[in-house]
């Protein structure tokens, strides 16, 4: 799918016609692939990078564009069973446009952040800062939910909320990853500032998403420890609960074992004392109860 967009008013405005600067290719079918790699000179492998979640991000220089592969989070659906996914996104700045190349048909220029636009090297900008924001998005959402596993856990023993934790540890660290990249992609694209065009208002932009890049990495990379250690302590717990449940079992087991080897005893088809009593039943009934309180009070004294 391709849109077309310029910038009017310093503003982002989708628009039809040739005139547009500006191109983004959701998803793009053999023809646009043909037209980016054959008409506009990108590299295939560059190319088939914008499209590929494992790429790292990057920043290479060809003859007539500068190619930028940044990473951003997918969005997130219930459907995905607490599984955050990163995808790659492939921005090719010419003299005089830009092409956009992402995997999936999401909303780029939403939200508020696409104003006060001064070239189309500024637009590259914005994206990854909207990307670092919306990493930010996704890890309060997965703290959120870590605190509402973690309560399941402690309610229930159940595997699949262990392996629900586990999903989210593996999240964030794809997470953790990506962001890192983005980190070494803002540096290289600071330290060829002048190359790629920026003007002063967006290298001081690009200065402040360098430090809310590095800000989200450590958030990141604290909730990945956090969780790393809530999975080692949980999994100790639900141990220490299982070693717990089966003392109990255990206990109620010999408990009722103990009257019932002193009843059997009495029942066996021999000559034993107390046949012929008149009260044989209660105090064999009376021997069983007192061998149960006999038996916890040896419990409890060894402190098992």
């Amino acid at each position: 799918m391709r849109k077309q967009y310029d910038i009017i008013d310093q503003k982002l405005t989708e628009i039809s016609g040739d005139r547009c600067s500006i191109h983004i290719f959701a998803c793009p079918d053999e023809r646009e692939k043909r037209y980016l790699i054959d008409e506009m000179k990108v590299d295939e492998h560059t190319f088939n990078s914008a499209l590929d979640p494992d790429e790292l991000s990057r920043l290479e220089f060809e003859p007539d564009h500068a190619a930028v592969i940044f990473k951003r989070p997918k969005n997130y659906s219930a459907a995905e069973q607490f599984v955050f996914k990163v995808a790659s996104a492939g921005a090719f700045l010419y003299k005089d446009r830009l092409e956009i190349v992402v995997a999936e048909d999401a909303p780029l220029f939403d939200g508020a952040a696409f104003t006060r636009l001064q070239s189309r090297a500024g637009v590259i900008l914005k994206l990854i800062s909207r990307s670092i924001i919306h990493f930010r998005e996704h890890l309060k959402g997965i703290s959120m939910i870590s605190d509402e596993i973690q309560q399941e856990i402690n309610r229930s023993m159940e595997n699949k909320h262990l392996i629900n934790m586990f999903t989210l540890q593996k999240s964030l660290v794809y997470y953790v990853n990506s962001i890192s990249s983005n980190g070494a992609l803002l540096d290289k694209l600071r330290h060829n500032a002048a190359k790629i065009g920026f003007s002063t208002e967006e290298i001081e932009f690009l200065d402040d998403i360098i430090i809310e890049n590095s800000q989200c990495y450590k958030q990141a990379d604290i909730y990945s420890n956090i969780l790393a250690s809530l999975m080692d302590a949980r999994a100790s717990i639900v141990s220490n609960n299982l070693n717990v449940l089966m003392k109990t079992l255990n206990i109620i087991t010999i408990a009722i074992m103990v009257p019932t080897f002193v009843v059997s005893a009495f029942s066996m088809n021999v000559s034993i004392p107390l046949a012929q009593h008149d009260y044989a039943f209660w105090i064999i009934l009376t021997l069983a109860t007192l061998s149960v309180g006999a038996f916890l009070l040896y419990w409890r004294k060894r402190k098992w």
